[in-house]
């Protein structure tokens, strides 16, 4: 057993326990989970986008991710409903901000121009997508819907965790044919439907284990529409870090590299769960 899958398995073995009893505590503790999560993930982005912590634009573009994440986080105490989207003016603010930093600088405004769309890609990656996460388990599982915040953060870690293993060996066992060669050479379709395959295996599992309230075919269609933006949204992140010819984000987690890389599939899974549940089932 090589040293990294060692490293890669007592990470997991430590860190899988807190994360699900963060979740299931919810509130302030899942709150807090998310914004560090999205905080060092923003850091990471910087620092290979050639940014540095001595520098204007790091420190205001890492004010933008935080908050973006704080315009989403709503207090137990505060009355149940549809919470409240002010995200756009952040957004407005950020990208105006940026721009006019970045519009006197010494570089040419080819280079200027380049680097102000990959900084609000960047941020807006993380800091529109990581809120979705902490919105399963806060908006969602609040006292007047049917679910537990901390149940369907259990089904979207545990689809995506079993999913992710599930694709890795199928594609080694399977793989023949490329899934995304230009961007992750070692991704196969093979290993694409067996992610999928594990999914609803999970989904078929949490149905009658731990959300009977939801129907079957909600449960599976969240498994496989979860599934299906993991394994994508893993290849989104991927292209970025192809760009800047890295392997990692960071090595910050043994065996796992960045927070990035172990989240890249949550970032877009997360979305799709929230949405479908607040639109379709709720």
């Amino acid at each position: 057993m090589s040293r990294n899958l060692v490293a890669r398995i007592a990470v997991a073995i430590v860190a899988i326990p807190v994360i699900l009893w963060i979740c299931y505590r919810g509130g302030i503790w899942l709150f807090g989970m998310v914004l560090l999560f999205a905080l060092v993930g923003a850091v990471e982005f910087l620092l290979n986008e050639g940014l540095r912590p001595r520098g204007l634009l790091f420190w205001l573009s890492l004010l933008g991710v935080g908050l973006l994440l704080a315009t989403r986080y709503r207090p137990a105490t505060e009355a149940a409903g549809i919470l409240r989207d002010d995200t756009l003016p952040v957004m407005i603010a950020l990208f105006l901000v940026t721009g006019m930093v970045l519009a006197t600088g010494r570089l040419s405004p080819p280079e200027l121009f380049r680097r102000h769309g990959r900084l609000m890609w960047g941020m807006l990656y993380i800091g529109l997508l990581y809120p979705c996460v902490y919105l399963v388990g806060a908006e969602l599982g609040r006292p007047a819907t049917p679910f537990a915040g901390g149940d369907l953060l259990l089904f979207l870690f545990g689809l995506l965790w079993v999913g992710d293993t599930a694709a890795m060996g199928t594609g080694k066992w399977l793989g023949r044919h490329k899934l995304a060669p230009s961007v992750s050479p070692n991704k196969t379709i093979e290993g694409f439907i067996g992610g999928l395959a594990g999914a609803l295996a999970i989904g078929v599992v949490m149905h009658f284990w731990r959300l009977p309230q939801l129907a079957l075919v909600h449960v599976l269609s969240l498994a496989l529409g979860c599934s299906v933006f993991g394994q994508l949204g893993d290849l989104v992140e991927s292209m970025w870090k192809r760009s800047l010819q890295i392997k990692d984000s960071s090595s910050i987690i043994p065996g796992h590299g960045g927070v990035l890389d172990r989240f890249d599939s949550l970032l877009f899974a997360a979305p799709f769960m929230y949405y479908y549940l607040r639109i379709v089932v709720l």
